[in-house]
């Protein structure tokens, strides 16, 4: 009996990541309806660990259920992309300065490799944007603090519910990459002031990037 309870939790853990990794993927979108069963099917798992893994995603505030509609991916509206933006500028902006006070210069070797990889997928949107998250992930590893790299983990699930990424054309990319860079080069010169305030600058321009879309 205890070797089925924890099997059971074992799958209701692996039906977790696998949605979780289905919205980060863009597979499943804010404002997109989840049916247990059709998520099963989808994800080749029975429905009591997609059940139990709803019940997480709601739980996280991941998912809301709607009268007379049910589970539904939750979709931020502009007051809550714009706290999030915030938190993510004091964030990014700490972690830069802290990554110009004790990144190796592997690690800015590793920053500027990443970035290149961004610019080649110029247009794959999906990839790109799954490669500007390593990016950002690294600034937080070179930082050397775990109290703020939990925090930005505290971020991950409003994240997942900014929708489709900006990453949509060669134009955007370009300003991306080029931001990116003069992260790295401060980060890279050891100039606190100058990295946190790129990172800031970079924040803000996605910030206006997402706004503008979601008023398109």
């Amino acid at each position: 009996m205890i070797q089925d309870d924890a099997s059971e939790l074992s799958q209701g853990g692996i039906a977790f990541a696998k949605v979780m990794n289905a919205i980060e993927a863009g597979e499943f979108r804010p404002g997109d309806r989840l049916r247990e069963i059709e998520v099963a099917e989808r994800l080749g798992l029975s429905r009591t660990p997609i059940r139990e893994a709803l019940r997480r995603l709601e739980a996280e505030n991941i998912i809301e259920h709607r009268p007379r509609i049910g589970a539904v991916i939750r979709t931020l509206g502009r007051t809550e992309v714009v706290e999030l933006y915030e938190m993510r500028l004091v964030l990014e902006r700490t972690a830069a300065q802290m990554a110009a006070k004790h990144a190796m210069q592997a690690e800015v070797d590793a920053l500027l490799a990443i970035n290149d990889r961004i610019a080649q997928e110029a247009g794959n949107p999906s990839k790109a944007a799954a490669i500007n998250q390593q990016f950002h992930r690294a600034i937080y590893l070179a930082a050397r603090n775990r109290f703020l790299l939990e925090s930005a983990r505290g971020l991950n699930n409003a994240l997942l519910l900014l929708g489709p990424t900006t990453l949509a054309d060669e134009a955007r990319i370009k300003t991306v990459v080029a931001q990116h860079t003069q992260i790295t080069e401060a980060i890279g010169a050891g100039d606190t002031t100058g990295a946190g305030d790129a990172a800031e600058a970079h924040l803000q321009t996605s910030l206006r990037h997402r706004l503008s879309v979601m008023a398109s």
